[in-house]
């Protein structure tokens, strides 16, 4: 089991990197082509759009299971170490409940999108397949944030690294 969410974690990595390479070959294509031959690459901001999407979302269930989220611990001092277990259960619950919120948001905002056959401005590609992406993302981050809560976090010892005090 945990040599196969090695695997997926390996695969999306390598995704969202394709997908970055391709959306800065992209870029520097137009820009080239805009700036030096007047002719920019049609459509080139409907796929970007769709690559930056795929990127951020691929991303999210990774960072979730790393632990990796930006924390604040703008409370910890208060509550105490006698109630920090409870406080770190409290938060975890109530970030596995935003996440699922938002996976049912968007498989709503997905399910509409497809009905109404929302299409992008210039390519006319289907949102509603990239909106129930982002549900994907959004119900497999939840998943990650509660195997987090439970077992810790999916740290690849090679990818981490000690970093200097601020």
């Amino acid at each position: 089991m945990l040599a196969t969410a090695w695997a997926l974690r390996r695969t999306v990595e390598t995704v969202m990197a394709l997908c970055l390479m391709a959306m800065v070959a992209l870029t520097f294509a137009d820009v080239i082509g805009r700036r030096l031959f007047g002719a920019p690459i049609y459509g080139a901001h409907d796929i970007t759009e769709h690559l930056m999407a795929l990127v951020v979302f691929c991303g999210l269930p990774l960072v979730t299971a790393a632990g990796a989220h930006l924390t604040i611990d703008l409370f910890d001092r208060l509550i105490g170490q006698r109630w920090m277990g409870w406080w770190r259960a409290l938060t975890a619950i109530l970030v596995v409940g935003i996440l699922c919120l938002l996976a049912w948001l968007f498989i709503r905002h997905g399910l509409n999108a497809a009905r109404i056959s929302e299409v992008s401005q210039a390519l006319r590609l289907p949102r509603g397949p990239l909106y129930l992406f982002i549900a994907a993302s959004f119900a497999l981050s939840a998943l990650a944030a509660t195997i987090l809560a439970l077992t810790g976090p999916m740290v690849d010892a090679d990818d981490t690294h000690e970093e200097d005090p601020l």
